[in-house]
């Protein structure tokens, strides 16, 4: 790995507070998908996309390998001392999707940060999301339409929220001005 790419004690320190803020978000995110689940028609899984959300924010600030993986597996094991619901699997769940999301970033060698890269991270953190699903939620019990439409719905809500918005979000920090100390990739451009 080259030297600049090494994390530093600050990039890792960033990157656990900007999970630990979203282990927060993922802990009040359970009723709120409770709330939208009681319309039917798996609609809570548009939504399901925000408990992959930190480890994409987290890379397309730090820019550095294994920061989405990090951020995510923080964030889970934040939202479980939290006291979520869901107890200790969350820390499975948050591991692979790290890597699924960190899967986006590898394969165009960390040189790519853009809007894209962060929906592809949302699309690979949603299938690790349900491959566990698969062994822990029992969802090769639902018909063939119903398992299409949880597969689809989640992973358009992962394309939308963990991905589009994770980069509007970093592109409205960068136009305060706040990011410029992470190095010349955010000084005076917006995000691509």
């Amino acid at each position: 790995m080259k030297k600049k790419n090494r994390l530093t004690l600050v990039d890792i320190i960033v990157t656990v507070m900007i999970a630990t803020v979203f282990a927060v978000v993922y802990r009040l995110w359970s009723p709120v998908t409770d709330v939208v689940g009681l319309f039917g028609l798996q609609l809570e899984q548009l939504i399901y996309g925000m408990w992959f959300i930190a480890g994409t924010i987290a890379a397309l600030i730090i820019k550095k390998p294994f920061v989405a993986l990090i951020a995510e597996t923080a964030a889970a094991s934040g939202e479980f001392i939290a006291g979520s619901p869901y107890g200790g699997i969350l820390l499975i769940y948050g591991i692979l999707q790290g890597i699924g999301m960190e899967l986006a970033f590898a394969l165009f060698r960390y040189k790519v940060y853009s809007i894209w890269t962060a929906m592809l991270g949302g699309v690979f953190a949603s299938f690790a999301s349900i491959g566990l699903d698969f062994l822990y939620a029992n969802i090769g019990q639902l018909t063939t339409w119903a398992l299409v439409v949880r597969i689809s719905l989640r992973t358009i809500g992962a394309i939308l929220i963990t991905g589009v918005l994770a980069a509007k979000l970093v592109q409205a920090l960068q136009k305060t001005g706040v990011l410029d100390s992470f190095g010349s990739h955010h000084k005076g451009r917006p995000f691509s």
